[in-house]
């Protein structure tokens, strides 16, 4: 799509300001919706938690995007917590995908967050987008999360859910905080080092959500993943390589469960996810591997 004006909810999160960069950089219209009074035409207030917003800034927008929510990591999952991350997520689509619906010209295209955490702790076993949900908190967030947008579906407007794994930046996300203890040569595995992790470069994220604007053909879940998924194992000894230090330390479960309660699980659960719909559509990635997503983050 090219001059298009395009909707970013969460723009000035690590994948929202990325993506926002890379649209106006090729010429886009982008408008982004903000808590507070708007500052200019280029910005929509809504108040997702309320489901409030006003509709009509979304009029022309050939597309829009939704990347808002509370952070996972940001601290333990009290119960307080996780009501915050599910609202800010569930209430947050159900309020884009019905302000959408009510438009008489609706948008093309609705790209709805959502999280390869749909898929629960998968062992050794690699799935794509055709596997069912898991169990546990994060998985019957997804859930939720995806069906939100059914009015916007129900309105006609192809949408795609963008079943994002580990994003490797040094710019934020938590990888930024992984990056510090790697350097200072305190860095290591976390528990036995055998949980997969299935992660995409902050490059190839962004690309991976343009290619979902664009590719008509695309709808549904799909998996913006690396196409290689790693152990924490290998995982960590890339970080060592790319940043020339000793990776001797382990984080043993049981402290990280002490550390992090509940978020422990997830941290250690194991992930092997495929994107099956991507490859398929034609998308090829920059950074495959997990060592060229990490040299990447680090330069």
């Amino acid at each position: 799509m090219d001059g298009t004006r395009i909707a970013v909810a969460g723009a000035s999160g690590l994948i929202g300001s990325a993506l926002v960069r890379s649209l106006g950089s090729d010429g886009h219209e982008v408008v982004r919706l903000v808590r507070r009074a708007p500052r200019g035409p280029d910005e929509v207030r809504w108040d997702p938690e309320r489901q409030e917003i006003d509709a009509a800034g979304l009029t022309g927008c050939t597309a829009v995007v939704n990347l808002a929510g509370v952070g996972i990591g940001d601290s333990r999952w009290t119960e307080a917590h996780k009501k915050a991350m599910r609202d800010s997520r569930v209430l947050g689509t159900a309020t884009l995908a019905e302000a959408m619906a009510s438009l008489e010209e609706p948008p093309k295209v609705f790209v709805n967050g959502s999280a390869v955490g749909f898929y629960g702790d998968t062992g050794a076993r690699a799935v794509d987008e055709g596997a069912p949900p898991g169990d546990g908190f994060l998985a019957s967030l997804c859930v939720a999360w995806e069906e939100a947008a059914a009015p916007a579906q129900e309105a006609g407007v192809r949408t795609v859910f963008s079943r994002t794994g580990l994003v490797v930046s040094g710019r934020g996300g938590a990888w930024a905080r992984m990056f510090p203890l790697f350097k200072a040569g305190l860095g290591g595995r976390l528990g036995d080092g055998r949980q997969y992790w299935s992660c995409i470069s902050l490059h190839d994220e962004v690309a991976a959500l343009r290619h979902l604007i664009d590719t008509e053909e695309l709808s549904g879940p799909v998996n913006v993943t690396g196409p290689e998924p790693r152990t924490n194992r290998e995982v960590t000894a890339a970080m060592g390589r790319v940043l020339h230090r000793p990776t001797l330390f382990t984080v043993p479960a049981p402290a990280l469960r002490i550390a992090l309660g509940e978020l422990a699980g997830d941290t250690l659960a194991s992930q092997r996810v495929l994107p099956a719909k991507l490859l398929e559509s034609g998308f090829s990635f920059a950074f495959p591997d997990i060592e060229d997503m990490v040299r990447a983050a680090a330069g």
